[in-house]
């Protein structure tokens, strides 16, 4: 009976170190999301050039906190890519509420993801994106969950921008430990970590191991991510995310 309690108390602890962030969150003001879907901003956070101020390619991976209660948990990514000479950008995201999930169209890089203000994460541009976009229209189109979406462990819209990331050379970019659905890998057990040096080990998203130089290390339970980064001279904390004071993306030198 005693080692009973013993395993419930270590268990019960476990899930409120889990659920502290979330929580906290919860109980903050700092994530107030509109009353609805309609009234939700969707406009431009003036991150990304205007496509007249910068003829130049560009690929720029964003993220912002889900909508509603799930925001406590987790961000919802995309990328957004311009040709050289392009008189717009291209977004690329999956949603859930379509039987074909993967969206790939004209639209603002950088607009609130239903109220909530995106955050770049990685920038790319000149002959280095020019580079890039070709192969990331080609991952977009092999996506092998075109019409699967699963809030929870995935596949959702941070499994499609890691796939994206993993299937394009050159594209290293480590996506922010609270981006779940990133490991989510299918029916395999290891895979590259998108960061471009580096591997993990996830069972279905659920539990899993990353270990990257851009990531740093990642412990995944339930889907809940926490570990630390020495490169980026950060720590991980479910829901939160990431806490560091460098970012280990790629990034225009008058940007970082």
């Amino acid at each position: 009976m005693r080692s009973v309690l013993k395993f419930s108390a270590w268990l019960m602890a476990a899930l409120l170190c889990l659920l502290a962030g979330p929580l906290l969150l919860a109980t903050s003001s700092s994530l107030q999301g509109a009353e609805s879907w309609h009234t939700a901003s969707r406009a431009s956070a003036g991150i990304a050039p205007r496509p007249d101020q910068y003829q130049g390619a560009i690929v720029q991976v964003y993220g912002a906190r889900a909508w509603s209660w799930r925001g406590y948990f987790a961000v919802h990514t995309w990328i957004a890519t311009k040709e050289a000479g392009a008189s717009d950008y291209q977004v690329h995201e999956v949603t859930g509420w379509r039987r074909y999930v993967v969206s790939s169209r004209p639209g603002e890089p950088d607009r609130h993801w239903y109220g909530a203000r995106p955050e770049l994460y990685a920038d790319i541009r000149g002959e280095e994106a020019a580079a890039l976009i070709p192969d990331i229209y080609e991952a977009v189109a092999a996506y092998p969950y075109p019409t699967e979406y699963e809030a929870w462990p995935g596949p959702n819209s941070n499994t499609f921008i890691a796939w994206i990331i993993r299937q394009v050379p050159g594209l290293d970019v480590a996506l922010p430990s609270n981006a779940i659905g990133k490991d989510y890998l299918g029916d395999s057990l290891v895979a590259q970590a998108p960061g471009g040096t580096g591997y993990q080990l996830s069972l279905g998203g659920y539990f899993g191991l990353l270990a990257g130089v851009r990531e740093g290390l990642e412990v995944n339970i339930l889907g809940l991510s926490l570990g630390v980064n020495p490169l980026a001279l950060g720590i991980k904390l479910p829901g939160i995310g990431d806490l560091a004071l460098r970012n280990t993306n790629p990034m225009p030198e008058s940007t970082e």
